[in-house]
């Protein structure tokens, strides 16, 4: 279990105490190997027993002390002494006790009732948390009860007015939180001694993105959300003559680049029937979500932090670079019928009409979930000035209303962050990955490519700036016609105002 870290005003003391997990699931693991072992052992005795008859007797004093020595081992083995998670005390030795606090975790999505566990990791988890809420004498439940569009207003209201209900928001990124940030609606969670930011639960960095000088307004326990990726059609690239799997090899040996991605786009658009027409595709694509992962993975940004104020990060070189690199390789390589709409890809990449397709990791299991030919996804190639694949993380944002007194609050971090501890045993297990595996038609997709976009992320700020509109102000103006460093300038005066607002 990740211990707490001591901040500020309170010792964290650390006491092994009575509560004990239960370790089901490691019993049964312990005892079925238990008896694979014995299994085995057991026939070797028999092999031996078939070239030399044992007396009567002495088969039954064989027997006795075998199932003696089973039941002796099954004892010791299946049964090991506990040890259980280790409560915090306070200064005076005391375990903590939040009085019976009721806490509701307010999203827009949860049903409020507890499943029942799928899987030993599950079990474990639904074990821990009843531990920690019996130990620490509180109890918390994830609910909906705002909805999706409803949400920053009805924070906004609440943390204004105030309430009796013991609440942690879940809070969408966007310009509504910094206003509510600015406007001192958040509690600053800086001042929590019992939160410790360095802990690798916060390794999302949402808590960075939250973050005002010294103060902190919000934050994310959970592992990462996926995002952005390049799904590959596998029929396409084989009738090309490229194999689909040389691409998770690039992509494990660190050759996955925007040179490679243009070769393989290049072997693929032609005109197969020598007709004059092009009619294999490389690339059917959104434009904005092309313009931004190109970025991404060139260690590009458009709105940065330094020295903790917002920066304008849109004509720097490595941005720049990027969105021209996406441009000239969708004006090469993009199928788009005349007259089609911006979503066209919906349709069009599980019609096959083109090879490539730069999306977002929830797609495999909406759009593309009865897709005939199988497909494949990897990490967007990483440009010249990046040394890795990059992931945009957008997670949500947890927030407690600053209109809670200290004592409150601290008491609602406390219980969140000890139920939202790595379970016991599973630290590094990320159960995100479970529910990908039904979505995607390969392993690859989810061993090599989810989970590595679990790890290599970061947070950035565009979304961050009231009065700022990434898509309308910049990213669907920014054409061949209306290249990058002409845009950029065009938006340079507005967005430093909104800049200058946000900094104050």
């Amino acid at each position: 279990m990740s211990k707490y870290c001591a901040v500020n005003q309170h010792r964290f003391i650390y006491k092994k105490e009575d509560f004990k997990m239960k370790r089901k699931m490691f019993n049964k693991v312990m005892a079925a190997s238990l008896t694979a072992a014995m299994t085995m052992s057991l026939a070797g005795c028999g092999g031996n027993a078939a070239t030399t008859e044992a007396p009567a007797d002495t088969t039954v004093d064989q027997q006795t002390t075998t199932a003696e020595t089973e039941t002796t081992e099954s004892e010791i083995t299946v049964e090991p002494e506990e040890e259980g998670p280790v409560a915090l005390t306070d200064a005076d030795g005391n375990v903590y006790d939040l009085g019976g606090m009721e806490i509701i975790i307010r999203d827009w999505w949860s049903s409020g009732e507890e499943e029942e566990p799928k899987n030993a990791y599950e079990e474990a988890r639904q074990e821990y948390r009843d531990w920690v809420q019996d130990t620490y004498n509180f109890k918390i439940k994830q609910v909906a009860i705002s909805d999706w569009g409803s949400t920053p207003e009805d924070f906004l209201n609440y943390a204004t007015t105030g309430g009796d209900e013991n609440y942690v928001w879940i809070l969408r990124q966007g310009a509504e939180f910094v206003s509510a940030m600015n406007s001192g609606l958040m509690y600053d969670l800086a001042t929590l001694d019992c939160l410790d930011f360095s802990q690798d639960k916060w390794k999302g960095g949402v808590h960075k993105l939250c973050s005002k000088g010294d103060s902190i307004y919000g934050c994310s326990p959970e592992i990462p959300e996926p995002r952005g990726g390049l799904y590959f059609n596998k029929r396409l690239l084989e009738e090309a003559g490229i194999n689909p799997d040389d691409i998770y090899k690039w992509q494990e040996s660190g050759e996955w680049t925007w040179d490679k991605f243009e070769e393989l786009c290049q072997t693929i658009t032609a005109d197969t029937d020598n007709d004059g027409v092009t009619d294999r595709w490389a690339l059917v694509t959104d434009d904005s979500e092309t313009k931004n992962e190109a970025v991404w993975s060139n260690d590009a940004e458009y709105i940065g932090m330094e020295n903790g104020k917002y920066v304008n990060k849109l004509e720097s070189d490595e941005t720049l670079q990027a969105l021209n690199w996406a441009l000239d390789m969708m004006a090469k390589y993009k199928y788009m019928p005349e007259g089609a709409e911006w979503d066209y890809w919906k349709t069009a990449f599980p019609n096959g009409d083109g090879a490539f397709l730069v999306g977002q990791a929830y797609l495999a299991a909406n759009e593309f979930k009865d897709m005939e030919d199988d497909f494949g996804f990897v990490c967007f190639p990483k440009g010249p000035n990046a040394k890795d694949y990059r992931n945009c993380y957008t997670d949500n944002i947890y927030a407690i209303p600053a209109c809670y007194d200290a004592d409150k609050a601290w008491k609602i971090a406390f219980a969140l962050n000890a139920y939202t501890n790595r379970v016991p045993g599973y630290e590094d297990y990320n159960d995100k990955l479970s529910g990908y595996y039904d979505s995607f038609r390969d392993t690859e997709s989810v061993d090599l490519t989810i989970a590595r976009m679990c790890e290599n992320g970061f947070t950035t700020y565009h979304d961050m700036i009231p009065g700022l509109s990434l898509g309308e102000q910049f990213l669907w103006g920014c054409t061949i016609d209306n290249p990058p460093a002409q845009a950029a300038e065009a938006v340079r005066n507005e967005w430093a105002s909104y800049l200058e607002e946000a900094n104050k």
